[in-house]
């Protein structure tokens, strides 16, 4: 969940630069992620699970490509970028991680 609110304060601060298109992407992407963990944690089998886990690892994915736009269109500073790109990494790694656990283990 705290991925999903430092989205929606980035995205706060987007807007006031009057930038809609691109950060309503980023907050679409990167509020999902957390969503989906959570859908996960009450998942009806092991092989749903896996399932959206996979499908919040294509959204931390995603949210990646917008903060990257951003970046390269000037509308995020080195600084914020490189913060933002760093979580991004770091979820994905977690998501990888549980996700090749699990098919190992369970499926």
């Amino acid at each position: 969940m705290y991925f999903a609110i430092e989205i929606v304060d980035l995205f706060k601060q987007l807007n006031v630069r009057k930038e809609w298109v691109m950060s309503k992407q980023l907050l679409r992407s990167g509020t999902a992620v957390g969503a989906l963990i959570k859908e996960a944690e009450h998942s009806e089998s092991k092989k749903d699970f896996v399932h959206k886990l996979s499908i919040a690892l294509k959204e931390a994915n995603e949210t990646g490509y917008w903060l990257e736009l951003l970046w390269k269109t000037d509308y995020l500073s080195n600084r914020i970028y490189n913060t933002y790109a760093e979580k991004v990494k770091e979820l994905k790694r977690l998501l990888i991680a549980i996700i090749k656990t699990t098919k190992q283990r369970y499926l």
